[in-house]
């Protein structure tokens, strides 16, 4: 599929990427999530049952499986 980004010549493929949601005070990584991305500037698209399936993992609110440091850009 052709990128929706105005002037982009870019077509979407399939890939896996790391997405990071701020919920609150906490910010929220999750690894591996199915995403269209742009060969070209990169943009991504979730599909919407992806977008409900990481809504669900985040209602769970389950012990998370790895910990990473956060640092604040000052």
């Amino acid at each position: 599929m052709k990128c929706s980004i105005q002037g982009c010549p870019g077509e979407y493929e399939k890939r896996v990427i790391v997405h990071t949601v701020k919920r609150g005070a906490d910010v929220v990584v999750f690894e591996n999530v199915p995403a269209e991305v742009c060969d070209v500037c990169s943009d991504m698209l979730l599909a919407p049952e992806t977008i409900r399936h990481l809504e669900r993992l985040m209602q769970r609110q389950a012990e998370p499986e790895k910990h990473a440091p956060v640092y604040v850009y000052a």
